[in-house]
């Protein structure tokens, strides 16, 4: 039977993924990206699908009107979206030019290229926490599977570089408490320097996509508990390089609060437009998805509104206004969550028009690999495997500000290298049937092979 333990520990090799499973991601992600022309973004509502929010601010930063304007013509500073992947696209715009064809190209090329660095990740996530050969399939499983590779070479949007950010600081967790490590490095692998790295990838991804922040707690207690407490000068140095971890997250946010201090006289840590989220995910008319309709961006009479109240005004009454609808009736909105939440693991619906046959594909595949996922779950905390408790946290906590406002297909992404890993090992961890001898000597089937090694 296939082992389901970590290869040998004094075999740092096993951690490190194959370049070959690199470039085939890459050289896959960039040649369906170039041949299959999705880099022709749609050109209605003057090149609004570019980027939709972040690259009209982006077209605003190299326009020279700042950090501004996220829907249409001048309307003035936002936080509508957090800053990382709006600035990447505005260099982007420098460069080959705003909303041109080259432009596209190379942001989405950007994207793939981060798609395909979330193989070692993946691969070393797999290796510390089960074995080389469910490390070898999640790491080609990402590779080739189309689903995993759509948003890159699709999507001109934060979702490839929070996914490839949050990977790695899986792998650093994992890193700093040793699993799959030799023992004789417990206590050690946390270093400050290491410390200082968690602190920055954590302050990147509050900058990508600050949902994500749900799970910094738990992933920082995980790490810094990992440390031996019969070692009390240990304990103290961990403790004061997770104080320094904490400093440097609070300076990667620093700028870009000050930043929003000056443009609206208000402290405004990273995004601004909960409020108008919280209200086009449950106000009246609600379905359990956002009501685009009623969005600034599309609708007229809300986008003027937005500009005459300003960013920070409009998000205000419109948050009031939801939590009004939401005290008004309670059940209302647990019923809307528990729909986002069946959205969000089976399937978020699409436009009608795209087909059928079509639909109910893409619905077979989310389900199944859901569910595969989730069972692996279970297994691996059945079974104990390493850190699969700071898994299980990731799952509960990454989703949980979707259930409440809205949902999307491609908010569940910077899950899917942990749902990759996890449905592998689920269909690895199945027993191998030999063939069955019916008519064996003395009447009797023999043993499958799993079966007999137990015994013996």
């Amino acid at each position: 039977m296939t082992s389901n333990q970590p290869d040998d520990p004094q075999d740092r090799r096993s951690f490190r993924a194959p370049w070959a499973a690199f470039w085939a991601a890459l050289l896959v992600r960039l040649a369906y990206m170039t041949f299959a022309h999705t880099y022709h973004l749609r050109t209605w509502d003057q090149h609004f699908p570019f980027g939709y929010e972040m690259g009209r601010i982006a077209r605003a930063l190299v326009t020279g009107y700042g950090y501004a304007d996220p829907f249409h013509g001048h309307s003035g500073p936002t936080a509508w979206v957090p800053p990382l992947y709006p600035l990447a696209l505005a260099a982007d715009f420098r460069f080959f030019g705003v909303y041109t064809n080259l432009a596209a190209w190379v942001i989405l090329a950007f994207n793939c290229v981060l798609s395909a660095f979330t193989v070692p990740f993946i691969w070393e996530i797999g290796a510390r926490c089960f074995n080389r050969k469910i490390a070898l399939w999640s790491a080609w499983l990402w590779a080739l599977y189309p689903a995993a590779m759509q948003y890159a070479v699709k999507w001109v949007w934060e979702m490839t570089l929070t996914t490839w950010l949050f990977a790695w600081v899986l792998v650093l967790a994992l890193r700093m408490r040793n699993v799959g490590g030799p023992p004789e490095d417990a206590g050690k692998t946390a270093t400050a320097p290491r410390w200082a790295a968690f602190g920055l990838l954590w302050g990147l991804i509050a900058l990508s996509n600050p949902s994500l922040l749900l799970f910094l707690p738990v992933c920082g207690l995980w790490v810094l508990f990992g440390t031996p407490f019969s070692k009390r000068q240990a304990w103290r140095r961990q403790f004061f390089s997770a104080v320094l971890a904490t400093c440097v997250f609070a300076a990667c946010l620093a700028p870009w609060a000050y930043r929003n201090w000056l443009a609206f006289h208000k402290f405004i840590p990273i995004r601004a437009n909960f409020g108008v989220e919280l209200y086009l995910g449950n106000g009246n008319g609600a379905t359990g998805l956002l009501m685009g309709y009623d969005h600034p961006f599309e609708a007229p009479d809300q986008f003027r509104l937005y500009k005459q109240m300003g960013e920070i005004a409009y998000a205000k009454m419109r948050g009031e206004m939801a939590k009004k609808i939401i005290l008004g009736d309670p059940m209302r909105f647990v019923r809307l969550s528990l729909r986002r939440v069946y959205y969000f693991w089976f399937s978020v619906p699409h436009p009608a028009d795209e087909g059928f046959l079509n639909e109910y594909g893409r619905n077979i595949n989310f389900q199944f690999t859901s569910l595969a996922a989730l069972f692996g779950l279970l297994l691996a905390l059945r079974r104990r495997v390493p850190a699969a408790w700071l898994f299980a946290w990731a799952f509960a906590l990454l989703p949980l500000t979707y259930y409440l406002v809205t949902v999307h297909a491609r908010f569940r992404h910077p899950l899917e290298p942990l749902m990759d890993i996890l449905a592998v090992y689920l269909f690895q961890s199945a027993e191998k049937s030999w063939k069955i001898k019916w008519f064996s000597r003395g009447g009797r089937a023999e043993l499958s092979a799993p079966a007999a090694s137990a015994r013996s």
